[in-house]
């Protein structure tokens, strides 16, 4: 097993893609396997899930707490649960040997996963945290900096989350820099691939003259534009918030609620921050006209939907009871 970590927006799909090149390595995009598992009751809770999730882990823990080998038992059926879908996908490439699962809602349930995959190789990506935010903004809400952080607090969750597991370190990681990556994506994959232990195939840098990617949850957008890294958009966030005074007073204040530590960890020192934002606020550039393509439309409206409905609760109802005439409906 191989996984690929890093928060929404770090360019994890570029590396994926690039990594998942190889001949000997299968990836698809976001297979979310682990997410569910880590809430079933018994490591954590699911708040709203249809059943009562306190006695669910009560009864879980008194299950398991009389297992032979009780918590390893646990840890061993969720491997094993996960071991049938990795291994049956994978044979369906007989040719390749690892398989890449990139979802980067990973990255907030590690310590479960380090748990289920201990000796699993762990490639760790991380981007300028306020290049990160600015994109999830722009992606997803159409550059509304404030919506993006009350719907999402994207730094405040992942920032410490993924800090403290490079600080831990307990599994096999390599740690990548997005803005080494696109500078120097030949080396950097190599790297990659001997921390991986397979053979240096340069080539895989055009991921885009490769295989084309399986369909799946992932960036559409930037990783189809262009069929290798490029450092396009390294500094293009920092214009577009340099630019608006609203933005950057917000960012500032995510800013100083993260560790000085875990932003060093994340390769991105505290005193080196701000240096992009300042260097494109002298430039006096003016940020690039935003195209709102199909998918960040669709994005758009499902959050724009999702707030008015929390908004209006007769709204919930209705939507309620439409739900329930399709399940009638659709009933086989």
């Amino acid at each position: 097993m191989l996984f690929v970590i890093g928060p929404p927006r770090s360019g994890s799909t570029l590396l994926a893609r690039m990594i998942g090149a190889h001949s000997l390595i299968y990836g698809r995009p976001e297979p979310h396997l682990l997410t569910p598992l880590a809430h079933l009751g018994y490591y954590a809770k699911v708040d709203k899930a249809p059943y009562d999730a306190v006695l669910a882990a009560e009864a879980q823990r008194e299950f398991v707490a009389a297992l032979p080998h009780g918590e390893q038992d646990y840890v061993d059926a969720c491997r094993a649960y996960c071991d049938i879908l990795y291994e049956r996908m994978l044979a369906t490439q007989p040719h390749k040997r690892l398989f890449l699962d990139k979802t980067p809602a990973y990255a907030l349930v590690l310590d479960f996963i380090a748990r289920i995959y201990p000796r699993a190789k762990y490639v760790v990506l991380t981007r300028h945290p306020l290049a990160v935010f600015s994109s999830y903004a722009a992606s997803f809400f159409n550059g509304d900096y404030a919506a993006a952080q009350a719907y999402n607090p994207l730094l405040d969750r992942y920032v410490p989350a993924l800090a403290t597991f490079l600080r831990q370190r307990p599994v096999p990681i390599f740690h990548v820099v997005y803005e080494q990556l696109v500078a120097d994506p030949e080396r950097v994959l190599g790297e990659i691939f001997a921390f991986i232990g397979v053979p240096n195939e340069p080539q895989a840098v055009e991921y885009g003259r490769q295989e084309p990617a399986a369909r799946g949850l992932g960036d559409p957008i930037g990783v189809k534009q262009h069929s290798r890294p490029t450092t396009e958009s390294v500094d293009k966030w920092a214009i577009e918030i340099a630019a608006s005074p609203d933005r950057l007073a917000l960012c500032r204040e995510i800013v100083a609620r993260l560790d000085p530590a875990d932003l060093a960890l994340w390769g991105h020192p505290a005193d080196t921050l701000w240096a992009p934002l300042e260097a494109a606020g002298a430039s006096g550039r003016a940020p690039a006209p935003r195209r709102l393509d199909r998918y960040r439309l669709e994005r758009l409206l499902i959050v724009k939907l999702r707030a008015l409905v929390q908004r209006r609760p007769f709204l919930r109802r209705w939507l309620g009871t439409v739900r329930l005439g399709a399940d009638v409906l659709l009933r086989e």
